[in-house]
């Protein structure tokens, strides 16, 4: 079920705005010499040992030490500049990231020399946590201070977990894998939807896991999949064993479900944007080795990447803010949010121990 809620900012104010939009995401390397650089920018300030850098290391090496993230950053400002530009929304679009080039505090250098005075932010993560969300606003803030007098403000665009046109793009990439399976299978078939794993004093301060579940349960719904038949796990766990994070793995996860008598199981990374390095490898290779080696036949579901229904989002979220539009949302919960509270997501207050760095994205 899709609900609308009519935005409080009404027509737009002279204070509220925005001369520029800016999309922050995470990075990653671009050739292998970036590798170790950019993991240095991912661990500083943790206490890892070198050789569990050097074991994530070799992830990125297994693919020519290139992450695909920024060139699908590069692929999604392609999309959505002339979507923008057919709607009549008139605004130059930089773009930032945490941990490698072009960084934060660069574009934010770059948008003051062009005279931007306030910007709205789309960060690529479609939930709440600390690390999916207020560690990306505590990353603007700390790009500010580093550019001083003059920095853009830098509004953050609320969270779409439920917005109906992601929801609908991703049930059309599920659609799409359902469509592999011989139509007589398709009966039994299983969906895997995975997020990235994190620590659960992380979880359990934000809706992490209540906004990816209803996201699954909304794409199971649209694509016909009844709640016996689907699944939210998780990917990507580091840490040591000792420390808590979110389970079950989905490795674990499709062991289960083959010991269960399923032959056919569909795996959609609902927690991801993109198909970047941590779907490349823990479900492309890790998680296909697992179904190989047990027996179950797997698909894996594209991610919403570019697909039209997403793009077409972003732009509203974008005129919710610019013009008061209004403000859609499916399923149980309502619209996130557009400022967060105080108290919102807080970093998790756990010491950090040897080894219990999160993979990079």
């Amino acid at each position: 079920m899709t609900t609308t809620q009519q935005t409080s900012i009404g027509e737009p104010q002279a204070e509220l705005a925005y001369d520029a939009i800016l999309l922050v995401s995470f990075g990653g390397p671009e050739g292998p010499d970036d590798v170790m650089p950019f993991l240095e920018n991912v661990l500083r300030g943790k206490n890892v040992p070198h050789e569990r850098m050097m074991e994530v290391a070799e992830h990125y090496n297994h693919f020519g030490g290139v992450s695909p993230i920024n060139a699908q950053c590069r692929d999604l400002l392609d999309a959505l500049q002339p979507e923008l530009v057919e709607h009549g929304i008139d605004l130059p679009v930089y773009w930032g990231n945490r941990n490698w080039d072009p960084l934060l505090p660069e574009t934010l250098r770059q948008m003051k020399d062009a005279g931007i005075r306030r910007a709205l932010a789309f960060v690529t993560s479609s939930c709440s946590s600390y690390s999916s969300c207020r560690q990306y606003r505590e990353n603007i803030a700390d790009a500010q201070a580093a550019v001083g007098n003059g920095a853009p403000e830098v509004d953050k665009i609320r969270v779409f977990y439920n917005h109906p046109d992601f929801i609908e793009a991703s049930a059309v990439r599920v659609h799409a894998a359902i469509d592999k399976i011989s139509e007589e299978r398709r009966g039994d078939l299983h969906i895997a939807f995975t997020a990235h794993s994190i620590p659960t004093s992380m979880s359990d301060s934000s809706d992490y896991v209540q906004q990816l579940t209803e996201a699954s349960r909304l794409v199971a719904n649209a694509v016909g999949v009844s709640e016996d038949r689907w699944k939210l796990v998780y990917q990507s766990r580091s840490g040591p064993p000792q420390i808590p994070w979110l389970a079950p793995d989905i490795s674990d996860h499709l062991r289960d479900i083959r010991s269960a008598g399923v032959e056919d199981v569909i795996i959609m990374p609902i927690g991801f944007l993109s198909d970047h390095m941590e779907v490349m490898f823990d479900l492309d290779e890790e998680a296909s080795e697992v179904c190989e080696q047990i027996g179950l036949n797997t698909v894996r579901a594209g991610t919403v990447g570019t697909h039209p229904r997403f793009i077409t989002m972003i732009r509203k979220l974008i005129e919710e803010r610019l013009s008061g539009a209004t403000r859609e949302c499916a399923g149980q919960f309502g619209p996130n949010h557009d400022v967060c509270p105080l108290d919102c997501c807080p970093r998790p207050q756990r010491p950090q121990r040897p080894g219990g760095a999160p993979r990079p994205m």
